[in-house]
C-alpha cells in the first residue's frame, strides 16, 4: 500500500458519516467470512498479566466510550501455539503479528462474546493497513513495536477528510494535523478513546502490536453487535474507516484467511 492508499486507512476508527451499501451477495459474503474465523482459536489457559486503562477521551473523539479493560491482576488469553505456528506459515503472516490478532479475538471473546470477532477480521485489516506492521520497510520486533514507527500522510484535505490535530503532534508528530499511526493505522483521536493495553505491560502504545490489535477489536466490538451477521460485520468496518473499497479489501483479505482456520 503506497502512501495514497494509506492516506483512505488513516482515517481508521473516524465513525465518519456511513455512505457503504453493500449488495445482498456481498452481505452474505461477510457472515461467511466471519462465521469461517469465529471459532479457530484456542486458548492455553496461559495467562501474561493484567491491563490498564484506556487513556482519557477527548471532545474530539467518538462519543462511545471504551470496553472496559482486563481488571489489573487479571488475565489475558493466549493462543495455542501450535496454532500459530501452523496457520502463520500457511496463511503466511508473521507469527508476531497473528499471536497479536489471536490474543485480541480471544479477549473480546471473553469479554463480549456476543461480539464474535474473528481472527481474520483483525488480519484483514492489519493485511490493508499495514501488511503486518512490514509496510514501507518497517518490521515487527520480538516486543511486537514497530521500526520504523508506521505514520500515514496528513490529513489535510487534499485527498481525504481534513482532520485538524487533536493531539498536539504528541503522537503522530504532527502539530497541524491528524495522521494515522502504527499497525492498525489509529488516528490519534480515536485512539485515545479506544486504547487498550493488549500485552498486559501496563502500557498502551500505539505502535505496538498487542496494543493496536486489541484496540482495534474493542473498536470493532464497541456497538454490541453479532459481527457474524453479515450487515453488522459491514457497519462495523465501516466505522473503522468509511470506504467501499477499503472495505472490500478487508473482507478479501479476511475471506482468504478465513481458509486456514
Amino acid at each position: 500500500m503506497d502512501d495514497t492508499d494509506r492516506g483512505a486507512a488513516a482515517r481508521a476508527g473516524s465513525r465518519g458519516r456511513r455512505t457503504l451499501r453493500y449488495a445482498v451477495g456481498g452481505v452474505a459474503l461477510a457472515a461467511l467470512i466471519v462465521a469461517a474465523g469465529a471459532a479457530v482459536l484456542v486458548g492455553t489457559g496461559q495467562r501474561n498479566g493484567g491491563g490498564a486503562p484506556p487513556a482519557h477521551a477527548t471532545d474530539a473523539s467518538p462519543p462511545s466510550p471504551a470496553p472496559p479493560p482486563t481488571a489489573a491482576g487479571g488475565a489475558l488469553p493466549a493462543a495455542d501455539a501450535a496454532w500459530l505456528q501452523r496457520v502463520s506459515g500457511a496463511a503466511d503472516i508473521p507469527e508476531r503479528a497473528l499471536r497479536a490478532y489471536a490474543m485480541a479475538a480471544l479477549t473480546l471473546a471473553d469479554e463480549q462474546p456476543g461480539c464474535r470477532l474473528g481472527w481474520n477480521m483483525l488480519a484483514g485489516i492489519g493485511k490493508i493497513e499495514s501488511e503486518h506492521g512490514s509496510i514501507d520497510g518497517a518490521r515487527l520486533l520480538p516486543s511486537g513495536e514497530t521500526t520504523p514507527r508506521i505514520i500515514g500522510v496528513p490529513l489535510d484535505g487534499t485527498d481525504f477528510l481534513a482532520t485538524p490535530d487533536t493531539d498536539g503532534g504528541a503522537i503522530d508528530g504532527d502539530a497541524q494535523w491528524d495522521r494515522a499511526v502504527g499497525p492498525m493505522q489509529f488516528i490519534p483521536s480515536t485512539w485515545d478513546v479506544f486504547g487498550r493495553d493488549g500485552n498486559g505491560d501496563g502500557r498502551i502504545e500505539i505502535d505496538q502490536i498487542d496494543d493496536a490489535a486489541l484496540s482495534a477489536a474493542a473498536l470493532l466490538c464497541d456497538p454490541g453487535l453479532d459481527l457474524t451477521v453479515g450487515e453488522h460485520w459491514i457497519a462495523a468496518l465501516d466505522g473503522y474507516n468509511p470506504s467501499a473499497s477499503y472495505n472490500n479489501d478487508v473482507a478479501d483479505a479476511a475471506e482468504y484467511y478465513a481458509q486456514f482456520g
